[in-house]
């Protein structure tokens, strides 16, 4: 089966990954031909992705608008440092040496 458009070749990846993810046990008889006929269409799918990407490009550089801003690249991506989180005292390592005075307090 030879699908033509993205939307035929996503539904043919969609209904293979349920397919498998519903198998009880798996089939292997039909696990080559389901294998094979998956990459061609996320092949389909890619090659289509990379052609609307660069259509969108192409027509976004005479906009003043630059692509990268259109869908950020890792490299053009700045992750902020993560805040330094104050825990309160319940979730703090206790101190072995006040626990070693306080061992008589039942709690």
């Amino acid at each position: 089966m030879s699908a033509e458009t993205f939307r035929e070749n996503y539904e043919i990846l969609q209904r293979h990954a349920q397919m498998l993810r519903e198998q009880d046990e798996p089939n292997i008889d039909d696990l080559l031909a389901i294998v094979t006929e998956s990459v061609q269409a996320y092949k389909m799918c890619q090659a289509r992705i990379d052609a609307v990407e660069k259509a969108l490009a192409q027509a976004l550089e005479g906009s003043g608008v630059e692509a990268a801003n259109a869908r950020p690249s890792a490299e053009n991506q700045t992750v902020a440092p993560l805040p330094k989180i104050n825990r309160p005292p319940a979730f703090r390592r206790p101190n072995t040496a006040a626990k070693e005075a306080d061992d008589d307090i039942p709690f």
